[in-house]
């Protein structure tokens, strides 16, 4: 990279400007993939969660989230992750809105952490953000899930793996009720693709196996309760139902229905309540005064 360029890189402020225009070129995608795609879809548009979500405002405010799963042992909370250049730590966050506590994970760094799943009493989080597609390797950081009154989480495996094909920008995964596969959805990518980290998986050395495409781009979150599924753009929720021990990578090539969704600034976190009863939605601050919790009740 040349002096003046490095220059502009390091810029205050070059990130977020570098950011936004990204995310809005990624919003007018989907959207035309989306137009694209939207008439070929068998399914009807989704009717089984309200289109009118209850909003609690975030407080004290936490302004990069990017990553949020229904607490199971914690009821009534959820964890949440912040994006690149934050500290290492979870957010526990009452369905309320109020802020509860931070729980720092040692010994690992958030270089870039898009996405996180509580599977089988463990938590995931995907180290597989890459917006320069600099990176030759990512990783899922895995851990049991954190009683409300822990401070740290001195325990933590590191998963590695690389794409066989070279680097990817991904915000999304999903684990495989069944098999345990881990599903990693890409972003940037036109369309997304669909990578399979087989089970078992190590710590040290995995690569992922291309296993599909979806029919749209600027995938920002995933969330699955094991015979439903979420797909997350910055625009619009997408809706999978799957069958009794049918692959995540199969369900995710039938036809998904749009489900009703209110624009937020910059949303890029999806999760269902870990009781069924509806799923919830955040946003990162972007440009807005507050961060919100958007809470869809399942009719």
């Amino acid at each position: 990279m040349h002096h003046n360029q490095q220059m502009i890189k390091n810029l205050p402020g070059t990130k977020l400007v570098k950011s936004h225009f990204l995310n809005l070129t990624l919003i007018g995608c989907t959207f035309v993939l989306f137009q694209c795609h939207k008439n070929n879809q068998s399914a009807e548009a989704l009717a089984v969660f309200d289109s009118v979500p209850a909003t609690r405002v975030l407080l004290p405010l936490v302004s990069e989230i990017s990553g949020i799963a229904d607490s199971k042992i914690n009821p009534g909370f959820l964890w949440a992750h912040e994006d690149s250049g934050t500290p290492p730590q979870l957010h526990l966050i009452g369905h309320d809105g109020n802020v509860s506590k931070q729980i720092y994970l040692a010994g690992i760094s958030n270089r870039d952490w898009e996405d996180i799943v509580l599977f089988r009493g463990d938590i995931y989080i995907a180290e597989t953000g890459d917006n320069a597609l600099a990176f030759s390797s990512y990783k899922f950081y895995k851990f049991p899930e954190p009683a409300a009154g822990i401070d740290t989480v001195a325990t933590i495996q590191t998963i590695h793996f690389r794409y066989p094909d070279g680097p990817h920008d991904a915000e999304a995964f999903l684990i495989d009720a069944s098999t345990r596969n881990i599903y990693i959805l890409t972003k940037r990518d036109n369309p997304s693709k669909i990578y399979r980290l087989s089970y078992p998986y190590n710590s040290s050395n995995n690569t992922v196996t291309l296993v599909g495409t979806l029919p749209y781009s600027g995938v920002v979150s995933a969330a699955s309760s094991g015979d439903e599924i979420i797909i997350k753009t910055y625009t619009n929720l997408f809706y999978y139902k799957q069958a009794q021990n049918e692959s995540i990578e199969r369900s995710l090539q039938k036809p998904f229905s749009n489900m009703p969704y209110m624009m937020e600034p910059q949303g890029e976190a999806v999760s269902f309540a870990s009781n069924g009863s509806g799923f919830y939605t955040i946003s990162e601050k972007a440009w807005a005064s507050e961060v919100k919790i958007f809470y869809y009740r399942r009719k």
